[in-house]
């Protein structure tokens, strides 16, 4: 049986994410910016083989895909959307906090939006599928490349890492950054995090 590898991909910079606005559902292009984010990812990506590609179906994660070089392999997986952020969308953390102080989208509610159970179940499922792959792949490592948006995927790595979505809380994620999940010595790990590194980047 072939160890799982989830390589996990967060889309290229958009006009909210540069902002720090909760962008869910609303399907944002990539600034051009995003757009050279996505495209450095390609030598990376190029040097690996990919069981199974999966996507977001919304156009930032779709189109860092195909930059990225692995669109014409990318499945479209419904449980990689964002997190929901309900009423909570479009806003900034500190307009969230003016009137509910010391908000996190991983200890507070999104009224109108996903709860942390959900969106749990949603990681738990994308984490099972992989799984599947992996199962039926040969050899040692199977990568899947998982192309999404920064919370959903801090919230799957806390998942991977037994800690439920706020788990994702600690772990900071740049757009155009790549981070590797897997084993080390039969034990679930966290291999390659928020690389390559861009501090400046905005969050979600």
């Amino acid at each position: 049986m072939a160890d799982l590898q989830l390589w996990l991909l967060r889309h290229g910079a958009t006009e909210w994410a540069v902002n720090g606005r909760h962008t869910g559902s609303t399907d944002l292009p990539l600034l051009p910016e995003g757009e050279r984010e996505a495209q450095a990812l390609a030598p990376v990506l190029a040097q690996r083989t990919f069981a199974a590609v999966f996507s977001s179906p919304l156009q930032r994660a779709r189109r860092t895909c195909d930059l990225a070089g692995l669109g014409e392999q990318a499945q479209i997986e419904p449980d990689l959307k964002e997190w929901d952020y309900g009423d909570y969308e479009g806003l900034t953390t500190p307009e969230i906090r003016a009137h509910v102080p010391g908000w996190t989208v991983f200890s507070h509610p999104c009224p109108g939006g996903e709860s942390s159970e959900q969106v749990q179940q949603r990681c738990e499922r994308v984490i099972a599928r992989a799984s599947q792959v992996a199962n039926a792949a040969d050899g040692v490592i199977c990568p899947v490349a998982l192309f999404a948006h920064g919370h959903i995927l801090r919230s799957l790595a806390g998942c991977w890492l037994g800690r439920g979505p706020s788990g994702g809380a600690q772990l900071v994620l740049g757009t155009g950054s790549f981070c590797v999940l897997g084993y080390e010595r039969q034990n679930r790990a966290l291999i390659h995090w928020n690389a390559p590194v861009r501090p400046a980047e905005s969050q979600p």
